[in-house]
């Protein structure tokens, strides 16, 4: 390929192409691909030039780009590393490697960029990208393979929950078991332990879709009984690894097998990977915009950015038309439920385009999603890929999040329920727990930035359709952190009055 050519030729001739002509460089091919290629976003060169120079210096890097659909920002990051993919670590997930190997690296081997990619569990030779999903990253900083490389983090915002699931002790039944069998001379104890947790659990189940946390005296009891025995099989043996001041405990109830599963999952899995974001060069790609979440995160990991840039897009910038009305109910009175089918009525009514309606307690979507089916029929549907023109979708922030790619651009958002994780999620509960042991404001420190980070991303779509924002919430008008919100919201400008397409 003649791109190819010229670029082996170019590094043999200039010995420091590698380093101080790598954005210049990444800049000008990018610039000849661009010619050809159908993609109009318009930071591709620059984030080539942040990435190139963060590979060149060996820095901390944080890259804050406006939220986008389609993660356009895979060319911008791959082309630097055409041009210099030594010691190089691409963290993804599951998803995003099938794109990169099926979608963007043929892209780029169609106009003569060669990008050579290793996916094994040992470090590559040279000259290739190590590809690794979050359980490989933990496996190779534990078992200390990283040493120095660069570490290119997309998503950086989502890399401690990603960590979290995959460092997650899950106990079922047939664990259960297995144990009983491990361990015969305490068969009769272990069973009758677990036959008295399933009785308590199921007691105080109170509804099938229930997450009760697992702590006490018999939690301590069972703790104890392992300590005392032999070897332990797995995933026992790393249940007893966990320490109780990091890790929260709960069970998940199988209410028609009348069987119930035993989940652990760090609270800070960063804490628990000391050194990983801090000994190393990393390059950090965010779409959240500023959230004080993420910069105390990286304080806490030792891992403050050396340079943070961020680059915005114009159509993100045009006011959105906001409908909030003073004095609504607070989500824990009795008339919030009625409240939110009338007014997602009204909202409803006469749109021709898509609504989307966000609320994360699936309890009250429920409820919702089957009020609005009653009034406008099939075209409302929860958590659905394939809605009608003017259909309505009820749905979690995550599965917006996860899904709108997928969807047309809505005609108008509903927030129902700001995104304010409730402190009956087991996982959560235990978080502040502990944010309250260290004296810390719990809200303002977790909760409050955890909810405010979703907000852009989620209404990306809705900027660009030029749709309409309605927050049902009372707590936006109600509560002091409210304003908040509101600035996370900016631009906006209030809507009065609620007019038909």
């Amino acid at each position: 390929m003649l791109i190819d050519g010229l670029q082996r030729t170019f590094r043999r001739r200039n010995p420091a192409y590698g380093s101080q002509m790598l954005e210049a460089q990444a800049h000008s091919n990018l610039k000849t691909l661009l010619r050809q290629d159908e993609s109009n976003w318009p930071h591709h060169l620059t984030l080539s030039r942040l990435v190139g120079r963060s590979l060149r210096r060996g820095d901390r890097t944080l890259l804050r780009l406006p939220p986008s659909p389609g993660e356009r920002w895979w060319l911008g990051l791959l082309m630097p590393l055409c041009l210099q993919p030594s010691s190089a670590v691409l963290v993804l997930t599951e998803s995003q490697k099938r794109r990169l190997l099926q979608v963007e690296r043929p892209r780029l081997q169609n106009q003569g960029f060669r990008l050579a990619c290793w996916s094994g569990a040992s470090p590559p030779p040279s000259g290739q990208i190590w590809l690794l999903d979050h359980a490989g990253l933990i496996r190779a900083h534990r078992n200390q393979q990283l040493q120095q490389r660069s570490l290119l983090i997309p998503d950086i915002d989502q890399l401690s929950s990603r960590l979290r699931r995959q460092m997650a002790v899950r106990i079922d039944a047939t664990h259960w078991e297995e144990l009983r069998q491990a361990l015969p001379q305490a068969d009769q104890p272990l069973l009758q332990l677990y036959e008295r947790l399933s009785r308590q659990l199921f007691r105080e189940a109170a509804r099938p879709d229930a997450r009760l946390r697992l702590d006490g005296s018999a939690v301590q009891g069972l703790r104890d009984l392992l300590g005392l025995l032999g070897p332990l099989p797995s995933p026992w043996s790393e249940l007893l690894a966990t320490n109780t001041d990091q890790w929260a405990s709960w069970a998940e109830l199988d209410h028609q097998l009348l069987q119930w599963s035993w989940c652990l999952e760090p609270l800070e899995p960063l804490e628990l990977l000391p050194g990983l974001l801090r000994d190393n060069p990393t390059l950090m790609l965010s779409e959240t915009g500023e959230t004080s979440r993420l910069d105390q995160e990286l304080q806490d990991a030792e891992a403050t950015p050396d340079v943070t840039a961020s680059l915005r897009e114009a159509e993100l910038e045009e006011p959105l038309p906001l409908f909030a009305p003073r004095r609504q109910p607070l989500p824990n009175t009795e008339i919030y439920a009625q409240h939110l089918l009338e007014q997602s009525r009204r909202l409803v009514l006469g749109q021709s385009g898509l609504t989307i309606v966000l609320l994360d307690d699936s309890s009250l979507r429920r409820t919702l999603t089957a009020g609005l089916a009653a009034e406008f029929g099939v075209r409302v549907q929860e958590q659905t890929t394939s809605p009608e023109s003017n259909g309505v979708i009820s749905a979690s922030w995550t599965w917006w999040q996860q899904n709108q790619e997928q969807l047309p651009e809505p005609a108008q958002v509903i927030v129902a329920l700001l995104p304010i994780a409730s402190l009956s999620d087991p996982l959560t509960a235990a978080r502040v727990e502990r944010l309250k042991r260290l004296g810390n404001d719990w809200f303002r420190s977790l909760l409050l930035p955890e909810a405010l980070r979703l907000i852009p991303a989620a209404l990306a779509p809705l900027r660009r359709s030029g749709g309409r924002l309605a927050v049902l919430d009372g707590r936006l008008r109600g509560r002091s952190w409210g304003d908040q919100v509101l600035q996370r919201l900016e631009p906006w400008q209030p809507l009065q009055r609620l007019l038909p397409d």
